[in-house]
């Protein structure tokens, strides 16, 4: 029965206990026949009418439907379309793929009664996404069901112009509130939108954070455009569309970067946290839900803001886990209350593979048949460490010093962004391992520099620098600039004087990601791109052993 129905009924009732009693005692006096009700009623029209209005005047809020709502989000998906195997989790074989995931979102929205779908950003990286200039990411989320998303920093990768281009392809939301022209103060996207199912109004914001805008998106890539303080332009967009929602959420791109990790849930020490997300919760008013990304943290039952009740919720990243959170709206009062939240599993194993996703992302490889070559085998999980030795790290600084003949091969932590599975390499795989445009740069060094170089990289700025040619020990406990402790290159000891050449990514050669210490040696040549130096290395040696690890050791572990 509907508030007003209810009103209604309730009113009849009162009337014949008004009408049909000598006095306002419950139960009224019986009645002799139908005859006499009626012409009691006629002689007490008067009063009918009066007590009419006045109950229609009563507020409905006391009789008004609370509905169950729960929202669903994701982030920093960055296009893993295959489940990746969970050698840190003993219960999950695999995790993760966008058809599994959307086998998941399906079935969970089909057990409630109203959900909406989101993600705070980052939908684009890898191959297949530049290949298509991310129009099959923008498709796949489409198939997916989103109501909404917030644009990350990967969107960005293709230039701000193609993005733009693009954009118009999805059949939800793009949104950000903050970023916008330097000529006009023009906003770049759709500040936001207000999005209603069964009578459920939810006004939804996107931004980003200042420092992933400026720090982690490269200059040419967002040249012409700016960007505002988050908070206070939510704050803004808040004010505007309070009266006109029963709940509002945000989406925010921000926090520290995210470290890359596969397992970092599993690994505390590389967790980047939701500082400003936290902060964010506690500065804004009548903001109810934040849903966080860029840092690829995650919080197994979200945080709840002590001073304004605002729920906060990340998911860790990479398609692994569905973010789940329940809520008690009253849509006339728009009270809302928190009932429960968590992460949901994508267990690959356990799930079928969506045959809509499944579909666009087979086609787009059919479109670029070449992606999907087995180019070698490899005989263990290849994984990244953020902090710590990788063994995915020593084989991709190996590739790049046997191809330039150097004495000593470095990748940042940070460049390296994806593991590989046991098994078949595809092409498509080793391309998302370094997904960039960097040259395969060597540049001569003094030993004394190897040391130095190494004494930043155990100040962790980027993760831990990967090595080929050395072996280390230290300590991270030292203070910065003491943590070295020995060095041996190519199985001899370091010589400050002696000259080493060293094969890294033109990036950090020319002084790039803080490594100004190439900025100071000699250049000595400059080669293929990073990425078809790999491809090579793989082709060429087929069958590939994972390097065991040792090659840096922490003391103090």
């Amino acid at each position: 029965m509907y508030p007003f129905e209810q009103t209604f009924a309730f009113m009849c009732d009162l009337s014949r206990i008004l009408l049909l009693g000598d006095s306002l005692l419950w139960p009224p006096k019986q009645v002799a026949s139908d005859h006499v009700e009626i012409e009691l009623m006629k002689k007490h029209s008067k009063l009918l009418f009066p007590l009419t209005a006045l109950v229609l005047a009563m507020p409905f809020s006391s009789l008004a439907e609370v509905k169950e709502v729960t929202l669903l989000h994701t982030n920093d998906i960055e296009s893993v379309y295959e489940p990746v195997d969970a050698f840190w989790n003993p219960d999950i074989s695999r995790i993760g793929g966008i058809p599994y995931l959307a086998t998941l979102i399906h079935e969970t929205r089909a057990e409630e009664e109203i959900s909406f779908l989101f993600d705070a950003g980052d939908i684009f990286t890898g191959s297949l996404s530049k290949q298509t200039q991310g129009k099959l990411a923008f498709d796949l989320y489409s198939a997916m069901g989103y109501d909404a998303i917030a644009l990350g920093n990967h969107e960005f990768e293709y230039g701000w112009q193609t993005l733009k281009a693009v954009m118009p392809r999805a059949e939800y939301p793009v949104l950000n509130a903050n970023i916008k022209f330097e000529e006009n103060d023009a906003p770049f996207a759709q500040p936001y939108n207000i999005i209603e199912r069964d009578g459920v109004r939810i006004g939804v914001i996107g931004v980003m954070g200042i420092d992933a805008f400026y720090n982690t998106m490269w200059k040419g890539n967002r040249q012409g455009l700016t960007i505002d303080n988050p908070t206070e332009v939510v704050q803004y967009w808040v004010d505007q569309i309070h009266d006109d929602v029963d709940m509002i959420v945000v989406l925010t791109h921000q926090n520290k970067t995210a470290p890359m990790q596969t397992d970092k849930e599993a690994d505390p020490e590389v967790q980047r946290g939701f500082d400003e997300d936290y902060a964010m919760a506690g500065a804004l008013k009548n903001v109810d839900v934040i849903f966080g990304g860029h840092s690829d943290h995650g919080l197994w039952e979200p945080a709840v803001h002590p001073e304004t009740g605002t729920v906060v919720g990340l998911t860790f990243g990479q398609g692994k886990y569905l973010g789940y959170t329940k809520f008690e709206v009253n849509t006339e009062t728009n009270q809302v209350e928190f009932v429960e939240g968590k992460l949901i599993p994508v267990e690959s194993d356990e799930l079928e593979r969506d045959a809509r996703t499944g579909q666009l992302i087979d086609d787009a490889r059919a479109a670029f048949p070449e992606l999907s070559e087995t180019i070698a085998t490899i005989d263990a999980t290849a994984y990244r460490r953020y902090y710590r030795e990788s063994n995915i790290g020593n084989l991709v600084a190996d590739m790049m010093r046997d191809e330039a003949g150097a004495d000593i091969g470095m990748i940042s932590s940070g460049s390296i962004r994806v593991d590989l599975n046991q098994g078949p390499v595809t092409l498509e795989n080793v391309m998302n391992v370094f997904p960039f445009t960097d040259k395969l740069a060597v540049v001569s060094i003094s030993g004394a520099q190897v040391k130095e170089l190494l004494e930043y990289s155990y100040t962790l700025p980027y993760g831990l620098a990967q090595f080929s040619g050395i072996e280390a020990t230290y300590d991270s406990q030292r203070p910065e600039g003491e943590r070295l402790i020995s060095l041996k290159i190519n199985g001899t000891e370091a010589n400050d004087d002696k000259q080493y050449r060293v094969a890294t990514y033109s990036y950090a050669a020319s002084g790039g990601d803080g490594y100004h210490v190439f900025a100071e040696g000699t250049p000595v040549s400059e080669g293929d791109k990073v990425m078809n130096v790999l491809i090579d290395q793989f082709k060429a040696r087929k069958n590939v052993e994972v390097p065991a690890l040792g090659r840096q050791v922490d003391v103090s572990r």
